[in-house]
């Protein structure tokens, strides 16, 4: 049987498991198990026995669930709030004034959250009423979360570069590292973009005075020193070599916990609830994770990468072509698939092609995440679109064409890293 026909068999198998609503991990498990038994003589239990174990037995995976805890602890806390409080008095010189605190606010919980579905739903719950109420463009408060939310992907402690870095073998503190500069190029896309905005159309802007003085600006500010210090505390300690990011991870859930409880929203039923959704949240991953492990090691067997990396290196295609490709094609997994997802997935397949074209795999893995924030904002499932229509009781079609004008400015982002990878390689390079 031909590469090409053991591909489209299994291709098909795993997406007749998903269609009929069977959970990813079982899918990429009956695939695998499908591709061991059929076109290969290896030991099938033993093979799944080794591999999902030893896949699951990783240290660097532990950091996964403490950081999940962290965002769930301070999903519950008042956090949101005190970030509204504290960035609204220094926006009211730039053009769009509110609509930036949407942007910084998303970009300051996605560093302590992890997730992109939380920090829509977090920043959205207060900042949509807040602004529609003052009179700003439904359609552009809408785009802004949409597009500011999917930040808590690619900016570090992020729980999707977490899991490429333990499915590729790749370093997460370099990952972490490697998404700072990046994170900052989108931050400043969005704000660009809604300043651009503001001034071609100031007359459908409310006009208000939130002037304050500086004395003022810096009370209110002071609500915004824990978040700063906790994000500065877990990421630099990283960055300096001083923790790895499990080490950082159990001290930012312990910072988490004393932030929630100063600020008087620690309680025995919000512990308990954030301990479980951080349980729940972390034993689908890691199962996911685990199912994943055993695929990549049944497609090893039937060597399916090793041909297909041997093809697309024999196609003669330049880099950038590849790249163009690849982009297309997560931004099509997207639409069906939630981010994690399509990483694990596509890991085992994907990675003998970008190294067989000289791609850094480091490179590669926020090239990646920014494409996969991009599904986020993308029907049918962009799961970013699910969230900020249950905010809005708009349909999605409204909230995916809001968000529209973030995925080109994605697009952009996508372009400038791979002209200029060093945004992306220079700082794990002084590490």
């Amino acid at each position: 049987m031909s590469v090409a026909t053991l591909s489209i068999i299994l291709l098909v198998l795993l997406f007749a498991f998903l269609g009929a609503g069977l959970w990813v991990a079982f899918s990429l498990l009956g695939v695998g198990v499908a591709a061991m038994a059929l076109f290969s003589d290896a030991p099938l239990g033993l093979v799944m026995a080794t591999t999902m174990w030893g896949h699951s037995n990783s240290w660097a995976l532990a950091a996964l669930p403490l950081f999940i805890w962290m965002g769930e602890i301070l999903f519950r806390s008042r956090l949101s709030e005190d970030m509204f409080t504290g960035l609204a008095p220094w926006m009211n010189r730039l053009p769009g004034q509110l609509l930036h605190v949407n942007v910084f606010a998303c970009g300051i919980f996605a560093a302590v959250s992890g997730s992109s579905a939380a920090t829509a739903a977090t920043i959205g719950k207060l900042s949509i009423p807040e602004l529609s109420r003052r009179g700003y463009p439904e359609r552009l408060v809408i785009g802004t979360l949409a597009g500011s939310a999917t930040l808590g992907l690619l900016i570090p402690p992020s729980i999707i570069l977490i899991v490429y870095g333990v499915a590729t073998e790749q370093s997460i503190a370099r990952l972490f590292i490697a998404g700072v500069l990046p994170g900052v190029l989108l931050v400043t896309l969005f704000v660009g973009y809604v300043v651009v905005w503001a001034l071609i159309n100031r007359d459908r802007l409310p006009m208000e005075d939130i002037s304050a003085s500086f004395r003022e600006k810096l009370r209110r500010s002071r609500r915004l020193l824990p978040v700063v210090l906790l994000i500065g505390g877990v990421i630099g300690s990283i960055y300096a070599g001083i923790a790895s990011p499990t080490d950082a991870a159990a001290v930012g859930v312990v910072l988490a916990l004393v932030l929630s409880w100063s600020s008087g929203t620690l309680t025995r039923a919000s512990f308990v609830d954030g301990l479980m959704g951080a349980t729940v949240t972390s034993c689908m991953i890691a199962f996911i994770l685990a199912g994943a492990s055993f695929l990549t090691v049944a497609m090893g067997f039937t060597g399916i990468p090793r041909i297909l990396a041997e093809w697309i290196g024999g196609l003669g295609l330049s880099t950038f072509t590849l790249l163009a490709a690849l982009t297309a094609f997560f931004v099509i997994m997207g639409c069906f698939l939630d981010g994690i997802s399509v990483v694990v997935l596509t890991a085992s397949v994907i990675m003998p092609m970008v190294l067989q074209a000289g791609i850094d795999p480091l490179w590669f893995g926020i090239f990646l995440v920014i494409v996969v924030e991009m599904s986020q904002i993308t029907p049918p499932v962009g799961f970013n679109l699910f969230v900020l229509q249950s905010l809005t009781g708009r349909d999605i079609l409204s909230v995916a064409f809001a968000a529209l004008p973030f995925f080109f400015l994605m697009v952009v982002a996508l372009v400038i890293i791979v002209i200029f990878p060093a945004i992306v390689t220079y700082l794990p390079g002084q590490m």
